[in-house]
Formats: structure tokens, sequence, C-alpha cells
């Protein structure tokens, strides 16, 4: 009577033949099924980026401004694509800054309006451009979220005002 071999695969007659020719792979030895286990690709580093990585796009909130915001609501993915982070990022902000608090349809699904928005922006330029911590920041939008997003807002025209002025220089 023949035996079926529910692990291996047709055509491949062992896996540990199958595993030498696999790339970046390495098998486990003391198991009969010879389990595989994959190494990591060299260059990738796994679990969250820094804030070093984070600093690659400076003009971020520049680019924000200059997208035209003519949705009344924004689903997280797109907010999230708009700031280049992970929804999960946005979810944990929701949760620890009072100040955002975009609505939620039936579903449970979040809807950011153009409010919503431009306090992510006060958020994100707090947290990864000025280098506050989550208290820091909780703190700062605490004493007067107004003048934090004044000062946002000045910070944001004088660096337009600095970018008019460098292409002015290139021109020269």
């Amino acid at each position: 009577m023949h035996q079926l071999d529910l692990f291996s695969t047709p055509g491949i007659p062992h896996l540990t033949e199958a595993a030498v020719a696999i790339p970046n792979v390495k098998v486990k030895a003391g198991s009969p099924k010879a389990a595989i286990e994959t190494s990591s690709v060299p260059g990738k580093k796994r679990g969250r980026k820094s804030l070093k990585e984070f600093a690659d796009d400076p003009d971020l909130i520049m680019e924000l401004d200059k997208i035209i915001l003519d949705k009344q609501y924004y689903s997280i993915s797109e907010v999230a694509a708009m700031f280049k982070v992970n929804t999960s990022l946005i979810r944990y902000w929701e949760n620890e800054f009072d100040i955002l608090q975009p609505k939620k349809n039936r579903k449970g699904d979040r809807l950011f309006r153009q409010e919503d928005i431009h306090y992510l922006k006060v958020i994100y330029h707090l947290l990864r451009e000025r280098k506050y911590t989550i208290e820091g920041a909780k703190q700062k939008l605490k004493e007067d979220h107004k003048l934090a997003a004044r000062n946002f807002e000045m910070v944001q025209a004088l660096l337009k005002v600095r970018g008019f002025l460098s292409e002015l220089k290139d021109q020269l």
C-alpha cells in the first residue's frame, strides 16, 4: 500500500532540496517536516520607522496646503495617504488628542472633515517637524490650541515666503 505524504509538493521530492534553490531561505533542522524560515532581506528593517526616516519629506505640510480639499468627508485611508502615515497612527492620534474627533458612520468608519484635517496638520507639525513628545504636544494644544494653530499658520506662511525667495534666487 502506498502512503500519501500531505506535506510534500508534487514534483519536489524533498523540501530541503527545494529550499536550497530558493534564495534567502533557511531550513530548520530537527523536524521531520523541515519547516522553512525566511531570513530577512538585506537592507530591510522590520518594525516601526524612526523619526529620521520620516524626516525625509520635510515639505509634506507644504504639499498638503496645495491639495484642494473639495470633499466634505474623507476616509481614514485617504487622510493617511495625505500624511504618508499608517491608518493605525491616525487612530492613535485620535485617541490621544481630544481636539481630533472625526465623525463615525453607523458602520463605525471614521469620516474626517476639513477641520479634522487641519487639526491633524497641527498635530503632525508638532510631533514630526517640531519633535514634540505626545505629552508635550497634548500640553501645547491644551494650553491654547488656537495659539498653536496660529503659530503653525505663521510658520507655514514663512516657509512659503522662503520657498518663493529661494526660487527667485535660483532664477538670478
